[in-house]
């Protein structure tokens, strides 16, 4: 049986655009860098979790 992976809204730190990236609750806490879809800057990404409740954190490389 597969558990649900949540979304979670962001919004690039670069350019503005809203984005949706999906989360591993699995792992515990993590990072993780994704590309913008619109100026395709990377976006670096720290995930909090118990497996349960996250928060999301998204940066600016470098910042």
């Amino acid at each position: 049986m597969h558990e649900i992976q949540p979304s979670a809204p962001y919004e690039c730190p670069y350019c503005g655009e809203p984005g949706e990236t999906t989360l591993d609750l699995s792992e515990g806490d993590n990072n993780f860098i994704e590309d913008c879809h619109v100026c395709c800057r990377p976006i670096e990404f720290h995930l909090e979790t118990d497996g349960q409740r996250w928060d999301l954190e998204v940066r600016a490389e470098n910042d």
